[in-house]
């Protein structure tokens, strides 16, 4: 009877412990590198990174004589997303100049992301920060309203094919490094009563899509 006692003793302890690691592990409060990685993915997968720091509107006309202006689309219209025609275009009333007309694709609109801000506007992005490491974080605690700084390490994910050409990533420059291998980002998280979620973003100099009603940032 007492081997049995000690047994059912042995049991609920082992039991109680596997209950205790559950449930620290689905603590979205807790200030540990898991949710802290998970804050961060959460942000980035409503903000891809994108081509153009503004959203852009197609069709639209570029001078022929500006070949640093017409690069970056003749780019995409080598990668199928734009499609290009020449027409003439009135600077004067008794001058005109070639110019270049660009508009989306077939393939363009399918890899379009629109701003439903803007009717329109869009932009073609090219994938999501992915986070491969917390480096640091400030002190902290799991109450709400606690907030720590963050410096981690990300790769981007699910970068098309059209993002990967050498001749995309020579007229964006941004991608070419973006997609160049393993770089070092910083946040700043807060902690709310639905866990930690990215409050700012110092380094967003990389474009990004606007934000969505599902990107888990706390405003401001």
């Amino acid at each position: 009877m007492h081997i049995l006692a000690h047994r059912s003793i042995v049991r609920a302890s082992a039991l109680c412990g596997v209950f205790m690691l559950t449930a620290l592990g689905c603590n979205k409060k807790a200030d540990n590198t898991s949710n802290f990685t998970s804050a961060i993915n959460t942000y980035y997968n409503a903000h891809p990174a994108c081509l153009w720091n503004d959203e852009i509107k197609f069709p639209l006309q570029v001078a022929t004589s500006d070949a640093s202006k017409t690069a970056p689309y003749d780019a995409l219209v080598d990668q199928g997303l734009l499609a290009r025609t020449t027409v003439e275009k009135k600077k004067l009333i008794v001058l005109s100049q070639q110019a270049n007309n660009y508009d989306l694709s077939d393939k363009g609109r399918s890899a379009w992301t629109a701003d439903a801000s803007q009717p329109g506007f869009g932009n073609f992005c090219y994938g999501h920060r992915k986070v491969s490491n917390i480096v640091s974080s400030t002190p902290t605690t799991d109450q709400p309203g606690a907030t720590t700084q963050i410096s981690y390490q990300f790769t981007f994910s699910d970068a098309p094919g059209w993002a990967s050409a050498a001749e995309t990533q020579n007229a964006f420059p941004q991608l070419h490094t973006d997609l160049a291998g393993p770089q070092t980002g910083q946040a700043t998280l807060a902690n709310t009563t639905n866990g930690w979620q990215v409050s700012s973003t110092p380094d967003s100099g990389h474009h990004s899509a606007p934000a969505t009603a599902a990107d888990g940032k706390v405003v401001q």
